[in-house]
């Protein structure tokens, strides 16, 4: 079978894509689009510009989570969210890469330097999480 290689224009439209699913926001997508062709060096391919653009979201914007932990008296929580904002980002990225970049578990794997078992628990869980996710909104 043969692939179909992307053009720069393509990839261009992805990580404006991948940047708006990630944000929300049509200006903040823009920027993180910026940001990403700024870092970048001519001539780098599909995987390496991915890979940019992940830790100029990383860098930049992080991922919103809120996760507590609270001691045994409950008096004291304490919030973890900056050791997690990558973590929580990469498993949303993975899914978006998979789901609108098209990309394979082991290419989602080699740019994210991650290993493809990992890769595979991210987009089961992570698909779980978007559909109860807008699921939630919905609702609302």
């Amino acid at each position: 079978m043969k692939t179909i290689k992307k053009t720069p224009l393509d990839i261009l439209d992805d990580i404006y894509s991948l940047g708006y699913w990630m944000t929300g926001n049509k200006g903040v997508s823009q920027e993180l689009v910026k940001r990403t062709y700024l870092y970048r060096d001519y001539g780098q391919d599909e995987r390496v510009l991915l890979r940019t653009f992940r830790d100029c979201y990383i860098e930049e914007f992080g991922q919103e989570i809120d996760f507590w932990f609270s001691e045994k008296n409950g008096k004291e929580k304490i919030q973890i969210t900056d050791s997690m904002k990558p973590w929580a980002a990469d498993i949303k990225y993975s899914v978006l890469l998979s789901e609108i970049s098209g990309l394979t578990q082991q290419q989602i794997s080699d740019i994210l330097d991650k290993p493809l078992e990992t890769i595979r628990v991210w987009l089961f869980w992570g698909r779980k999480l978007f559909v109860n996710n807008f699921l939630l909104k919905a609702s609302a």
